[in-house]
């Protein structure tokens, strides 16, 4: 690098790219958020002795991936948050961002790995590099990472059935008429309370998740909807809700509102992101959304009913 300055421009182009491979990681959007600034720091502070013997971003990645791992070591898992779309990298083609891979199903399941074998399988499987690169990253043997790479894919594997594990063709992103059409659908049960509805949008296999809890639960379309009647929505005037159409980690999603008793706003209060195959709800990820600003959704909608 010529001077400073140049140093920290061509560093900073690559800040999105590294909050994703973070994301990944951690499976927390403001912890990503906090080791990229980490990792930007630490390669400044390291610059002279960057000597391009790989490209930068490899470099970054490298110092990425050990900040994630301090920070495990440190602290543990935080809770799991969903990734806006609106911040990912503007050309996934370049920075690697295969649908699959910010998908968070795969997110959830990657939770299930130990943090080395984490960045094992993110380094070899997603970034796609050569097993000894990713031994020289993570201080370990090339044996070592193989073995970690083969047990990696062996739990991801029990965590997503039917699921393809190549995610080394990115992906392009956007909703199918299909993907569509069933979020209006599952929006429009809720603003009419139409439980009926409800359940024959959800294949009867659901696979579920409530986040921050991690564990996915298999459950009957019924029993998921029985469990949220039971959990007191659609009951006792927790019942007039708003949709709005959303994608979240590449993926569709509802953001729903809800008019509480003595409310005079339909106010944000979960999210769910659906996984849709042949035009029913396969897997369904459900969060609080309140007091999360960095989705940039806005907190309140008018009282209008979608179509």
């Amino acid at each position: 690098m010529s001077a400073d300055p140049d140093f920290a421009l061509l560093a900073e182009r690559h800040r999105r790219e590294l909050q994703v491979h973070c994301y990944r990681m951690l499976a927390n959007y403001e912890d990503a958020q906090d080791m990229t600034q980490e990792t930007l720091l630490r390669a400044w502070h390291r610059r002279e002795s960057f000597r391009g013997q790989s490209s930068l971003r490899t470099w970054l990645y490298r110092i990425a991936t050990n900040a994630c791992l301090d920070l495990l070591a440190r602290r543990g898992t935080s809770p799991l948050q969903p990734y806006p779309d609106r911040m990912l990298p503007e050309d996934p083609q370049e920075s690697i961002v295969a649908r699959e891979t910010i998908e968070l199903a795969f997110i959830v399941a990657v939770q299930h790995l130990p943090p080395r074998q984490r960045a094992v399988l993110i380094l070899r499987d997603i970034l796609g590099w050569p097993a000894a690169q990713a031994a020289g990253t993570l201080d370990l043997t090339v044996a070592a990472v193989t073995s970690a790479l083969q047990r990696a894919r062996v739990t991801l594997r029990e965590q997503l059935p039917g699921r393809r594990l190549d995610w080394r063709s990115p992906a392009t992103r956007e909703l199918s008429p299909e993907e569509r059409g069933v979020v209006r659908a599952y929006m429009r049960c809720h603003e009419r309370n139409d439980l009926a509805g409800l359940v024959s949008l959800l294949r009867d296999d659901l696979r579920f998740v409530m986040l921050p809890d991690p564990g996915t639960t298999s459950t009957t379309a019924g029993e998921a909807v029985d469990g949220w009647v039971g959990a007191g929505l659609f009951q006792h005037g927790y019942d007039d809700w708003r949709g709005l159409p959303v994608t979240l980690n590449r993926m569709p999603a509802a953001a729903l509102y809800l008019r509480g008793p003595g409310d005079t706003e339909h106010r944000l209060f979960t999210i769910a992101v659906l996984h849709i195959d042949g035009g029913l709800i396969t897997e369904l990820t459900g969060f609080e959304a309140d007091g999360r600003p960095w989705l940039g959704l806005p907190p309140v909608i008018a009282a209008s009913r979608t179509g």
